[in-house]
């Protein structure tokens, strides 16, 4: 039995302009720039009142059991509450939420307040109300990883409330995976 040839275009060779450069922080950023990465907000409340950020590290690492890691920069405003929760509320965002993502990733305002919408989980976690949909999980291990520390937790429940297409982060600014990539800035 013979297969029909497709047609497709001749394979071309990419001429190689590569150049091998040290892995420095500018070169860092001008990497992971060019990863599109969806957007969370992590809450959690150890007590103190709640805290939150916003993630675009947030990784599924095992389904059995269920478990997700994300990363926080150890002089993040919401270490301290996410060094000694027991648990914490995913939030994730919708492609219209670039503003609440921007609101959780700016330092030094109160995140909670006006115009942002929340409340408690009957289990006591902060969430969003705007989030179209949300994970509560348990923190089971926190990891120093250089200047930041990498948490994972067992997810516990899953609320949605309504379907949305996902809020990413690339090349600096908040986009769609349908949009113009110079829609929103962060």
């Amino acid at each position: 039995m013979s297969v029909p040839a497709l047609n497709r275009p001749a394979l071309s060779v990419v001429p190689d302009h590569t150049e091998e450069r040290i892995v420095d922080a500018d070169v860092y950023r001008s990497v992971f720039r060019r990863h599109a990465a969806g957007v969370v907000v992590i809450t959690a409340d150890a007590g103190h009142g709640p805290a939150g950020f916003t993630a675009t590290s947030l990784v599924s690492v095992s389904l059995l059991p269920p478990l997700v890691s994300f990363a926080i920069a150890t002089t993040a405003s919401s270490w301290p509450t996410v060094s000694t929760a027991r648990s914490v509320v995913i939030n994730f965002l919708s492609a219209e939420q670039h503003a609440i993502a921007g609101r959780f990733a700016t330092s030094g305002i109160d995140r909670f307040g006006d115009p942002t919408r929340w409340s408690r989980l009957h289990t006591g976690e902060p969430v969003l109300d705007e989030a179209p949909s949300y994970l509560r999980a348990q923190v089971e291990h926190r990891f120093a990883v250089g200047d930041h520390c990498l948490v994972v937790a067992r997810l516990a429940t899953h609320t949605e409330r309504r379907e949305h297409e996902p809020l990413l982060y690339h090349d600096g600014r908040y986009v769609t995976a349908t949009s113009n990539p110079k829609a929103h800035h962060a």
